[in-house]
């Protein structure tokens, strides 16, 4: 009779443990599927296993969202005291299991105060980590560890599935804001530029993974003279794109109001300068040419020094001022008129170009742009910009563009 008692009492305990392991599963799958915060699912694991199954010590441990890709966290724990060192350390030791472990005697010190190491993993990558000590019933350990193991893999793949839907998320956000910024750049940058008998204009554009902070135009103002410009705007992405489609807006006002190069570089930067506030900066150079007087008005607003090719030699064009927006004035600036002669090539371009590498790590630099001009400086513009091209892929092999590239090239054809 007493023992038949005794097996009633153990299947009425047995039962009971597996009415609460039920009743556990399906209000975390509830909460799961009602899409409780994280916070909500840690707080729930550490109830269950404290007031439930009467766990004295836990740390459950998770993948850093904010520090670096290798660093974790201790999302809720038990009579444990967490710090950054002391997890680290911990995670150094449970990257050893692959699977469930009872920890033994000669386990590292570390892992000694606890029972068991439950590790869960996506694949091949660890998503947590739970430890588990104090156990107060021994009583059908067996199914208590199972179920402590069921939950732990419930929580730790829905922190995962949490992780990687706002990962998805951000990753949509920030493909929607590259082609919002691309589309941006693509109705900025001219389609086509003119070509007549009195001269020609040509241009390269590359974007760094399809979307720039690099910027050109052309403006023709009468017959026989005309302004070409580009630019390199900090940053990338939609910030910049916008940027970039205030300053063409800026140019296209303020270059009819000024007459001279000097009084419409001081009047942009004031406008640039009260849009961002310096937090952005704008490299720029702008050139108007006169077919009539034949020279070449400039001014380099810290903008890469663009080539002047000409009777058989190079000259870099440098003058001017500092960066556009970075200063609320300028405290100087330089404009410079440079005589031309028929068959003169300017070539202006940004400074991912001289930035571009060999396989080797060498860099393309003054020496290649210059030797370039040199070769190719008596062909047409289009034909200059096509053999540029060519000789940017050999040169770079298969190595990535690292950074932006814009090229903007003038040919004097023949003056009136």
């Amino acid at each position: 009779m007493s023992r038949e008692l005794d097996l009633l009492e153990k299947l009425e305990k047995d039962l009971s443990l597996k009415e609460l392991q039920i009743k556990s599963l399906l209000t975390i799958t509830q909460a799961i599927n009602d899409n409780v915060p994280a916070d909500g699912l840690f707080n729930m694991y550490r109830s269950f296993l404290s007031w439930e199954l009467g766990i004295t010590k836990m740390g459950l441990f998770i993948p850093s969202e904010e520090k670096s890709e290798d660093s974790w966290d201790c999302a809720t724990h038990i009579n444990i005291l967490t710090d950054e060192v002391s997890t680290q350390t911990l995670i150094d030791e449970l990257r050893l299991y692959k699977r469930l472990h009872t920890v033994k005697e000669s386990d590292p010190e570390i892992l000694q105060s606890y029972d068991i190491v439950i590790p869960v993993f996506h694949k091949e990558k660890p998503i947590a980590y739970s430890l588990i000590g104090g156990i107060k019933s021994k009583d059908d350990l067996y199914n208590k560890i199972q179920f402590i193991t069921t939950i732990t893999n419930i929580i730790a793949v829905a922190i995962e599935n949490k992780r990687l839907f706002k990962r998805q998320i951000v990753q949509e956000r920030l493909k929607k804001e590259i082609e919002l910024a691309s589309n941006v750049q693509k109705m900025l940058i001219p389609d086509e530029l003119p070509v007549t008998e009195h001269y020609e204009l040509s241009s390269i554009y590359k974007p760094h993974f399809n979307i720039g902070g690099d910027y050109l135009d052309f403006i023709d103002f009468d017959r026989g003279r005309f302004i070409f410009c580009i630019a390199d705007i900090s940053g990338k992405g939609v910030a910049a794109a916008l940027l970039m489609a205030n300053f063409q807006a800026m140019i296209q006002s303020l270059v009819y109001q000024y007459r001279d190069l000097e009084t419409f570089i001081f009047a942009l930067n004031q406008t640039v300068h009260r849009v961002t506030k310096s937090d952005k900066f704008i490299t720029f150079f702008v050139g108007e040419v006169d077919l009539t007087q034949r020279t070449l008005k400039y001014v380099n607003a810290g903008h890469y020094p663009p080539v002047l090719y000409q009777s058989g030699k190079i000259r870099r064009l440098s003058s001017g001022c500092t960066v556009i927006g970075a200063f609320e004035k300028l405290p100087e600036i330089q404009e410079e008129i440079v005589p031309l002669e028929e068959g003169a090539l300017i070539m202006s371009f940004t400074d991912g170009l001289a930035d571009l590498r060999d396989e080797e790590g060498n860099l393309f630099e003054d020496k290649g742009i210059e030797d370039f001009a040199m070769t190719h400086g008596s062909k047409s513009a289009k034909d200059f910009n096509d053999q540029l091209l060519l000789a940017i892929d050999r040169y770079r092999g298969e190595e990535e563009y690292p950074d932006d590239i814009a090229v903007i090239t003038c040919k004097i054809r023949k003056f009136l």
